[in-house]
């Protein structure tokens, strides 16, 4: 579902977590609103100061969850506020062309897209195997084969984000022109996949994968360079990494703009506590991650591991 400022909405549970790494110890689960912004509204607001109004909480909903919010925004909202997390929202400027997409990227980086390639298309008998999925007639086609990708992938099997079992959301988004997907094949076989759908003028980095048998060739970084090099043709203004950071997504982006996900939720006793013990353990943390980095206290680490 769309809002009135563009943003994709729904409810979902969700927790605030203490966590250690990937462990979580404790959890306080809530019901919340989410609102997603898009790369759109982001860019659009930033230096706004505020954000579009939030749709009305049921009498059900804990508060919300607005993800992507511009650091310069301000939301206008009553209740307790607490930052999830901060990260930069990469995209690529589709608009000013390849060459200077290309331009602008580091050395490095250029010549690790070139590298890639030419050793996965040697290891293909010389050519480099990608095509391309665009009509609902061809997204059939590009699921099931993607799939059989999908279930090899740490995405699928440790953070239940492979690509959906069902195909048909996918297929109805390119029956209106709102999806593109590539597969990279590797001596006719799918060993990397890539779905992509449309938010407005942005394409969105949605479902990505490769098998792990052939992590030494690169293949989710070969076939993301090669949907770049097929977009700049296409209609969109921009490639949308969406939330979250990583080196692939800095070492290609061509922007990026400074974002928090947000919680607003309701001045109850059970919430203020909540976010107290969480914001408390958090804060902590950060604290005994600094006192661990110091010299003489990894010294001590290192001779209590040995003994």
């Amino acid at each position: 579902m769309v809002d009135a400022g563009g943003g994709t909405r729904g409810v979902s549970a969700s927790a605030l977590k203490l966590q250690v790494g990937a462990r979580t110890l404790v959890s306080f689960p809530r019901r919340l609103l989410r609102v997603a912004w898009s790369l759109e509204q982001a860019l659009a607001g930033t230096g706004t100061g505020t954000g579009p109004a939030l749709p009305a909480l049921a009498r059900a909903d804990d508060g919300y969850l607005v993800t992507s919010v511009p650091d310069t925004v301000q939301l206008e909202a009553d209740g307790l506020r607490f930052v999830r997390q901060r990260y930069t929202r990469y995209y690529v400027d589709l608009a000013g062309g390849r060459e200077a997409w290309l331009t602008a990227l580091s050395g490095q980086a250029r010549s690790g897209l070139k590298r890639k390639a030419k050793k996965l298309a040697a290891a293909n008998g010389g050519v480099l195997d990608v095509r391309r999925y665009r009509s609902p007639e061809e997204m059939a086609v590009f699921h099931t084969l993607a799939r059989a990708v999908s279930v090899t992938t740490y995405q699928e099997r440790l953070l239940g984000s492979g690509l959906p079992e069902d195909a048909d959301a996918l297929i109805a988004a390119a029956g209106e022109d709102r999806a593109r997907a590539w597969l990279l094949f590797l001596s006719e076989a799918p060993i990397a996949y890539l779905w992509c759908g449309a938010d407005g003028d942005a394409l969105r980095y949605d479902y990505v994968g490769h098998d792990p048998a052939h992590q030494a060739l690169s293949p989710g970084s070969v076939l993301m360079g090669a949907a770049l090099d097929d977009l700049f043709a296409d209609r969109f203004r921009w490639f949308d990494f969406t939330e979250g950071e990583g080196q692939h997504k800095r070492g290609l982006a061509s922007g990026g703009v400074a974002c928090r996900d947000e919680l607003l939720l309701r001045a109850t006793i059970a919430n203020r506590a909540a976010v107290a013990a969480v914001g408390g353990f958090d804060a902590a943390m950060v604290v005994a991650k600094r006192w661990s980095e110091a010299p003489a206290l990894k010294r001590f680490a290192q001779h209590v591991r040995r003994a």
